[in-house]
């Protein structure tokens, strides 16, 4: 069986191998709630940073848009991100010990209060034994508790200025491409505006239909610069610190085997969004739909423009249709 788009961007469908061996179908007394698990990359799918660097976003567009203000917003974005990492998430001091989630240390942690615990004086260094280990892994335990906060109640009023004033620019010269991609986020989980708050605290959603649905983000990018991202960006109340994997050492593949594992259960679905080759790769090996995104204006794969119809059909090109063909995904 095909990912249900391949790197190229043609649909592919099961073989009559792949469908000989699929199980008789469940009555729906024995089936239990849906799990539906949505893979996202970050750069160049739900946020637009790379390609305004490199002027490829601008480009696409033949001279409609000035690709030197997208170059401009771009550096600022990259100011941003590097001034909040080091001022606020300890990246000066662990840019070199990056994990692939927060959680990876999370054995070394003893609990013990930090409230007074003086992070400059500790002499953190390359985490090879237990105490450094514990070390890392208290700066980890605060970085997440930074994360439920946000932004808004850790920066100062002129820095919170700059970055709304920034994410409006770039929202508005991208033709709304980030806050398109936040709202459908809202809708993969199944939240309406008011509820969407919530799913910071927890893994998992329910919807009307008791579907359960799960934001998950696997970046090539290192861990910290990306949750900075992920708050910068308005993704926080979406995708909780705990789903936010960084690839960089370990490879998006073994990423996404970690997530099967987390959440392997009977009746869930995995689909993968993303741009490249890489996520693509892996979702062929793990045998689950991957949807490729495409900024170039006028295609039905970008923000705005995906729908939840859309998805729906890549994941009955690889796990058939849901019993209750009137549900979202």
């Amino acid at each position: 069986m095909r990912c249900g788009r391949d790197c190229d961007g043609e649909v592919s469908s099961l073989t009559m191998a792949d469908a000989a061996g699929m199980p008789e179908p469940e009555t729906p007394e024995s089936v239990p709630p849906r799990l539906d698990v949505y893979v996202w990359d970050m750069d160049e799918t739900l946020v637009l940073l790379n390609s305004l660097l490199k002027s490829s976003y601008a480009e696409a567009f033949n001279g409609l848009k000035d690709a030197q203000k997208g170059v401009e917003m771009g550096r600022m974005w990259e100011n941003l991100i590097l001034q909040i990492c080091d001022d606020y998430f300890f990246y000066e001091q662990i840019e070199n010990y990056n994990k692939p989630f927060l959680d990876a240390l999370a054995q070394y942690d003893d609990g013990r209060d930090l409230s007074d615990y003086d992070f400059n004086q500790d002499e953190l260094g390359s985490p090879h034994d237990d105490a450094n280990k514990k070390k890392l892994a208290y700066r980890h335990r605060v970085i997440a508790q930074k994360y439920l906060q946000g932004l808004q109640n850790i920066l100062d009023q002129e820095t919170i200025k700059h970055w709304d004033e920034l994410y409006d620019k770039t929202d508005e010269y991208t033709d709304r491409w980030l806050s398109s991609a936040q709202t459908f986020l809202k809708e993969c989980s199944g939240e309406d505006e008011d509820a969407v708050s919530s799913i910071a605290s927890s893994n998992t959603s329910y919807n009307s239909t008791n579907v359960k649905h799960v934001n998950v983000l696997v970046t090539s990018g290192s861990l910290i610069p990306s949750l900075v991202k992920c708050l910068l960006f308005r993704l926080d109340s979406l995708i909780s610190h705990g789903n936010v994997y960084s690839s960089w050492e370990v490879g998006k593949i073994q990423c996404f085997r970690w997530i099967k594992e987390r959440f392997n259960r009977p009746n869930v679905r995995f689909c993968v969004f993303g741009d490249g080759w890489e996520e693509c790769e892996a979702a062929e090996i793990m045998r689950w739909p991957f949807v490729k995104i495409d900024p170039r204006p006028g295609k039905l794969h970008r923000f705005p423009g995906l729908t939840l119809t859309t998805v729906s059909h890549y994941f009955s090109v690889v796990y058939g249709r849901p019993n209750n063909e009137d549900e979202d995904c």
